[in-house]
């Protein structure tokens, strides 16, 4: 009996800890009611409405979707016509920026649109105008014509810590003033077709209609606007994106003071340093960005930027990748000058630099495939010389066009047939005759870089010659 008694004790004993170690690890996961009453107002709800005609971008059925970046909101009018003139609705999110009626949202929500309208959370509705937007960065400005408003406080996304607790209050589905938390899983990320913007990547949960809505930290204050997710299925799957508060206000005041966005420019395609390409360019570790080409008159050419320059570091901050400097170079303004660090044959060389303006307009070469026949060579490849037609359409000095790729050093290195090879080894060529001296003296079992043009797109590889 005393055995039970002792037994009892001791299970209730264990149970007491459990449920006080419950209630300590409760404690200490963050509390949002305070934060969501008092910052939920400054959220609105946007919907917009066309007109005109527009083509149907998706039919089917969204599980279908394959494994992409997306954005949040988007899918087939409600009529499921592909075509015609009609009258589409869409809706988002935003915040109140200012008190005196500016609402930040994506570009992407209002995009198209010929009206849009605001709702807040006192279910007032009033028509906004758009100031202006950037697709580049998927911000858009809206002025609402009233006064008073409970707008949000705005805070700065570069203290951000990985792992910080974060929330985000949207209208996903539909479901206004929706409250989703998370933390920050990544800073600094690089999307496809969005190198202008360090994405804050979060697992706060986001969905369609989620768009421009606010991302607050604990402190209550706005740190980044949702953007994009990662989805195979059309919803959220664990990754989202917001793009940082600090480059969305710097968009902001372009759009407010000229009505368009100003964006600085290199004039350099680069491309990631792995570990092959760091040993063949003598780093002792892959980083920083590779020059792949140079615009000509360009910022870059005129400063005396060369292809095959390694970028490490842009007005000392260093290059970790390639990412990172489209990014830097974007949010300089446009005519002052910026320190780079190059490395180039071996060594390092400081340039300086006059940034130049984002282009609007960017265009891409096709290449034109014409048969040549020469033998094949050390490398596995056989070369014809390229025509004047196909030298001016690509703006090249020189180089070989590769017509078959057989078993060798070539093919183990990526290069493959319709390429054109601009330089191996670090040394140009204008000839067969002189591309085969060069393949003809390359070093044996040591990697070597080639510059090559892919549909129009230039970028290195490595070569490694096994004799």
């Amino acid at each position: 009996m005393k055995y039970i008694n002792k037994l009892s004790s001791l299970l209730f004993l264990m149970a007491a800890i459990s449920v006080l170690s419950l209630s300590s690890h409760a404690a200490d996961l963050p509390d949002f009611t305070e934060l969501v009453e008092e910052h939920a107002e400054s959220v609105v709800n946007i919907s917009t409405v066309s007109h005109a005609e527009r083509p149907f971008q998706f039919q089917g059925d969204m599980e279908q979707i394959p494994e992409f970046f997306r954005h949040f909101f988007g899918g087939p009018p409600k009529s499921g016509k592909p075509n015609g003139k009609k009258r589409m609705q869409s809706m988002g999110s935003g915040f109140i920026a200012s008190e005196d009626g500016i609402i930040l949202t994506n570009n992407h929500v209002v995009d198209g649109a010929d009206e849009i309208y605001v709702r807040f959370s006192d279910r007032r509705e009033l028509k906004a105008e758009l100031i202006g937007a950037d697709k580049r960065s998927d911000l858009a400005v809206l002025k609402v014509e009233a006064d008073d408003l409970p707008a949000v406080k705005l805070g700065k996304s570069k203290p951000l810590k990985v792992g910080e607790w974060v929330f985000a209050i949207g209208s996903p589905f539909g479901f206004d003033y929706t409250v989703t938390a998370g933390i920050v899983s990544a800073k600094g990320r690089s999307l496809p077709n969005e190198n202008y913007v360090p994405f804050i990547q979060t697992d706060v949960a986001i969905n369609p209609g989620n768009s421009g809505g606010p991302l607050f930290n604990m402190d209550g204050e706005v740190v980044g606007i949702n953007s994009q997710i990662y989805t195979r299925s059309g919803g959220f799957m664990g990754v989202s994106f917001a793009i940082p508060i600090d480059v969305a206000m710097e968009v902001v005041a372009q759009l407010k003071g000229q009505g368009y966005v100003a964006r600085g420019w290199l004039g350099v395609l680069i491309q990631e340093v792995n570990k092959d390409l760091a040993d063949s360019f003598g780093l002792d570790r892959p980083y920083g960005a590779l020059v792949a080409q140079v615009v000509e008159d360009s910022p870059a050419d005129q400063a005396g930027i060369q292809t095959g320059d390694v970028i490490i570091e842009y007005e000392g901050e260093e290059i970790d990748f390639s990412s990172e400097l489209p990014q830097l170079v974007g949010r300089t303004k446009v005519g002052d000058k910026a320190k780079l660090k190059v490395v180039r044959d071996g060594d390092e060389k400081s340039v300086s630099v006059e940034i130049g303006e984002l282009p609007t307009d960017e265009s891409a070469s096709a290449l034109q495939n014409k048969p040549q026949v020469e033998k094949t060579n050390r490398i596995g490849i056989k070369v014809r010389e390229l025509d004047h037609e196909t030298l001016d359409d690509l703006n090249l000095d020189g180089g070989v066009h590769v017509i078959q790729v057989e078993s060798g050093a070539a093919r183990e290195a990526g290069i493959k047939q319709g390429d054109i090879i601009t330089r191996l080894n670090n040394q140009k060529f204008t000839s067969v005759k002189e591309f085969q001296k060069v393949v003809e003296s390359l070093p044996s079992d040591r990697a070597v870089p080639a510059l090559i043009v892919r549909q129009g797109s230039p970028s290195f590889i490595v070569i490694r010659v096994k004799d």
